[in-house]
């Protein structure tokens, strides 16, 4: 589903600030599979997902997804094979427009879009019955402005936007960091329900190795822009946090004490 090979990317490159943000990175994720990403800060993740959302062109190396090698596909036309949600929940809706006005909008991802009526009678029936499996009420609030919606409420808009049309690829950047505990347990399960109704393949960044561990099929961890370690199927089941860490050392060298050190 999504083949990398020899990624590589450099920000400010030939300057004094030139950073290596990811060196050669080989990676094949197969469809259906959800990997958790972990690594401390600036090891590379982000950056990863950039690559592949088009955010920016590879230095050297290609990246295809399904049979559409996209190494030069702009990051517009990537978005009809990727749906993204972003840490920040203000980000991938539309705030002065309603809950049905955005739900529309991404039923309509990568399609052409003519001169009918935004929201059709149909649409609302099909929107109240998605919204109604979130939990939150919002099937009863269709004509609300999106910038009136809690944060939590928001992302979990945000999750089913991004899943409306099933994609061929979901990535989600650190979509929990801005949440409330509480609130980020509801996304995370949100998330499970989804990845796993669809049969998804996604990529979550994480800053925290229990939900790295206990989500998805998958655990990659960077470190300065390079896969450290690739854990899958049985090994990734019985991988506990101490167990990360001490695979974080023997890989790379590196004494760490705890779960913040290596991820804050």
């Amino acid at each position: 589903m999504i083949t990398i090979e020899s990624g590589t990317k450099f920000f400010h490159k030939g300057s004094v600030n030139e950073v290596r943000a990811l060196h050669d990175i080989n990676l094949e994720i197969a469809e259906g599979e959800f990997v958790t990403v972990i690594g401390s800060n600036g090891a590379g993740k982000s950056t990863l997902l950039n690559g592949i959302a088009g955010s920016f062109f590879l230095d050297t190396g290609s990246i295809s997804i399904g049979e559409h090698e996209v190494t030069r596909w702009p990051e517009y036309k990537r978005a009809r094979l990727i749906a993204r949600v972003f840490q920040d929940p203000l980000l991938g809706t539309c705030p002065s427009a309603t809950i049905e006005q955005n739900l529309a909008l991404a039923m309509r991802r990568g399609k052409r879009r003519g001169l009918r009526p935004g929201v059709r009678v149909r649409d609302r029936s099909y929107f109240r019955q998605e919204l109604e499996k979130i939990g939150l009420g919002l099937e009863s609030r269709l004509n609300d402005r999106v910038g009136l919606l809690s944060g939590g409420q928001r992302q979990a808009l945000t999750m089913l936007m991004a899943t409306l049309i099933k994609p061929e690829v979901l990535l989600l950047d650190e979509h929990i960091a801005a949440l409330d505990p509480k609130t980020a347990v509801q996304i995370l399960s949100l998330t499970n329900e989804i990845v796993a109704a669809q049969s998804l393949t996604a990529l979550m960044i994480t800053h925290n190795m229990r939900h790295a561990i206990t989500f998805g099929n998958r655990l990659i961890m960077l470190h300065q822009g390079s896969i450290i370690l690739d854990i899958s199927g049985k090994q990734k089941k019985e991988l506990g946090v101490e167990d990360l860490l001490d695979q974080f050392y023997r890989a790379q060298g590196e004494a760490l004490a705890t779960d913040s050190m290596l991820l804050t």
